[in-house]
């Protein structure tokens, strides 16, 4: 038992003096040059993404889908019947175009028989009598006596004079757009005005069931309420390149193909997608909305 403490004393002294002995290792240092410009390298980047490339204008003629159209806004934004553009791509479904689908959106100058196509007829287009031609030579006058006045009402083929002129209420032919004569589709206060990048027409406020008339004479190419945001709308084509547009309506008068003459009544005023009971009127030339102002009478 004596014999203990020493034991441990001894245990001890032989850790204190293995601790003594242990070699110190110090971390090595290395010189390394500093970086200079030359040296330093970026890091590579990757690769941009290529934009999207701009759609590719149109060949005359032609209209390349996008994504949200529809064969009824196509044919408004180019002055076409729909059902034109339904026969020129032989389209089964009138519905079923998808993007990225060319169509074709103006007639051929020939159809496939090899006939030329003609401009339509406005309704009661009538052609001017023609002045009949002289066959015969106008003699010089002759001084009033009772031979010569008896010769004359003798004479069967004593011509009368014709003069030429323009009936009033002819309407003109469809290249004579100029000459094409308009009316303000109904009565009430503009609310909105022509902005091309915002309002495609003008905006009459009204009362609910007021009368909407036609502005011009022409043919009914569309009636319905297939083209979103404007309701129960009827197309009016006055020409070969103008036509006009009545939107909102509560009741639609009129059906496609249908003829009508200026201030026919054509639809009752509502607010079929609007917020409030008005009219929403546009023309529109080779398809492009145009200011309305700049066709209809001042008042």
């Amino acid at each position: 038992m004596k014999l203990t403490p020493r034991l441990a004393l001894l245990t001890l002294s032989l850790g204190i003096l293995s601790a003594c002995s242990t070699e110190t290792r110090v971390a090595p240092v290395i010189d390394r040059p500093a970086p200079t410009a030359s040296s330093f390298r970026p890091r590579p980047q990757p690769a941009p993404v290529p934009a999207a490339e701009e759609s590719k204008p149109d060949a005359r003629g032609t209209y390349t889908v996008r994504r949200g159209d529809t064969l009824l806004k196509i044919a408004l934004d180019h002055g076409q019947n729909y059902r034109d553009l339904v026969a020129w791509n032989n389209l089964a479904d009138p519905d079923d175009i998808k993007v990225g689908q060319v169509l074709k959106v103006a007639p051929s100058e020939r159809n496939g028989n090899g006939v030329v196509t003609s401009p339509i007829a406005m309704p009661g287009a009538e052609k001017a009598p023609a002045v009949p031609k002289k066959t015969e030579p106008n003699g010089a006058k002759k001084p009033y006596s009772e031979s010569n006045l008896a010769a004359k009402e003798d004479n069967p083929k004593a011509e009368k004079v014709i003069s030429a002129g323009v009936t009033a209420g002819t309407t003109v032919t469809a290249n004579d757009d100029e000459k094409l004569s308009w009316m303000w589709p109904s009565d009430g206060k503009i609310i909105a005005t022509f902005d091309e990048g915002k309002n495609k027409g003008i905006d009459i406020a009204g009362k609910m069931g007021q009368q909407v008339m036609a502005a011009g004479s022409g043919k009914v190419m569309y009636a319905g309420s297939g083209i979103r945001g404007y309701g129960n709308l009827v197309i009016v084509k006055h020409s070969n390149s103008l036509l006009s547009a009545y939107a909102h309506n509560r009741t639609i008068l009129v059906k496609e193909g249908q003829n009508v003459t200026k201030g026919q009544a054509i639809a009752e005023m509502g607010d079929s997608d609007a917020d409030t009971v008005k009219l929403h009127f546009e023309i529109r030339q080779q398809g492009k909305p145009v200011d309305p102002a700049k066709f209809l009478p001042s008042r």
